[in-house]
């Protein structure tokens, strides 16, 4: 009654009004899942291949129609007919389809969407929520949000060279009450900025696209909105950073467009160094650009015992990468975004391998992303414990977090909230 009688995909738009790919499955008892894959602007340059049309007729060359023919075609006639409850043979036979290894062939947006329904199709048969259809009966960790207040780098029309500054509610007691904490302090934000006259537009991933001289005075920003709404820094509330170095990186330096600063790796280190020192940051997603594995070990050495680093242009997912890196002992924590590498099955493994070695792993949205929730249910199936979904604006970005307090709902007394558990003390 699991098996797969149809696939059917089409060209929707994401969040940047660009086109991607939906793809809806059906069983055989008519049971059916739907799954719409984002898309990132910051992209590693290691991650597995998204496949667009180049058609500068259509959509500036962003459609998708290609892919969409791929799916209703080539990968229909592959997993149909096949058990939609094994996940692991559909997604290997999809890769083996492929036969590429970074699934230039059919595309990773292809391959992913597919996956993604494939599995919502067999949680809806059994009568499950995805998230423990996926994750089982100890399925039950609800992560702590990293929420994006303001953007700058490739998410925002604006001179900061970081892309995101965030908070990160640590003294909270439950999923809900960090929302909350965190959409307060938002609102604080807002106000700040009302009062004295900068604009309150919000860039891609939902936070405030403000024009600042340097990233001490976003901090300086966010940190003042934090004690206004009536938290301590450290105490309730943590800072973190995605630097986004690897945009930064040229000619072996980082160059600071915003600041007009030119740094080495060894400065880098440095500078990054001397902001934990003043602000209470917790988190810095690549602090070094994924070119730079030198100053990537130099950053690790410096604060990996007490600054949770998150790989992402450094791991782009990837377990090939990802054990290099930990054979390296570079980094100490994972963003794991399921487009990067492009099926659930390898998502999942990446993400137990990072538990395996003691590194942390953060489910991540995309900033071109959709009202597609998967995210939310995979982070509470893997029990990673924290999860990056952007700001508190923007339905993209909120339907992650109103489908965390419907777990957190489904779940009752069986939630599991541990807010500073990736603290480094």
């Amino acid at each position: 009654m699991t098996a797969i009688i149809d696939v059917k995909a089409r060209q929707v738009l994401n969040s940047r009004g660009e086109p991607t790919v939906e793809v809806d499955v059906e069983l055989e008892d008519g049971s059916y899942g739907r799954a719409i894959v984002p898309s990132g602007a910051s992209k590693g340059r290691y991650e597995a291949a998204e496949i667009r049309d180049s058609d500068a007729s259509a959509y500036l060359g962003k459609g998708v129609t290609a892919v969409v023919n791929t799916v209703n075609t080539e990968i229909f006639d592959c997993i149909c007919g096949m058990d939609a409850t094994e996940q692991v043979a559909i997604d290997m036979a999809m890769i083996s389809l492929d036969g590429t290894h970074d699934k230039s062939r059919l595309g990773a947006n292809a391959i992913l969407g597919v996956s993604l329904a494939v599995a919502k199709a067999a949680a809806h048969s059994l009568g499950l929520p995805l998230f423990c259809y996926l994750g089982g009966p100890n399925a039950k960790v609800m992560p702590v949000p990293m929420i994006n207040l303001i953007n700058g780098g490739a998410h925002a029309n604006n001179a900061i060279d970081f892309q995101e500054f965030m908070i990160v509610p640590t003294g909270s007691s439950s999923f809900s009450d960090a929302l909350r904490m965190g959409a307060e302090i938002f609102y604080a934000l807002k106000e700040d900025l009302v009062f004295t006259g900068r604009s309150i537009s919000v860039g891609e991933e939902g936070g405030f696209t403000i024009d600042l001289s340097s990233a001490e005075e976003a901090l300086d920003l966010i940190l003042n909105a934090v004690k206004r709404a009536g938290y301590i820094p450290e105490t309730d509330v943590c800072l973190a950073l995605d630097c986004a170095a690897s945009r930064l990186y040229k000619d072996e330096h980082y160059i600071y467009l915003g600041e007009g600063v030119r740094r080495n790796s060894e400065e880098q280190v440095e500078y990054l160094c001397k902001l934990t020192e003043r602000y209470p940051i917790a988190s810095i997603e690549d602090g070094m650009s994924e070119d730079d594995l030198p100053g990537w070990e130099l950053l690790t050495q410096k604060l990996g015992k007490t600054v949770q680093l998150v790989g992402d242009d450094l791991f782009v997912t990837s377990m090939s990468r990802f054990k290099s890196a930990f054979a390296n002992g570079i980094a100490n924590s994972i963003l794991v975004k399921p487009n990067q590498v492009g099926s659930l099955t390898e998502t999942l493994d990446v993400v137990q391998l990072a538990h395996r070695s003691s590194y942390t792993a953060i489910l991540s949205h995309r900033s071109g992303d959709t009202e597609d929730v998967t995210v939310a249910d995979l982070a509470v199936a893997t029990n990673c414990g924290l999860i990056k979904v952007g700001s508190v604006a923007r339905s993209e970005r909120t339907a992650k977090y109103n489908q965390l307090l419907r777990i957190e709902e489904m779940l009752g007394s069986a939630a599991v909230y541990v807010g500073d558990f990736f603290l480094k003390r």
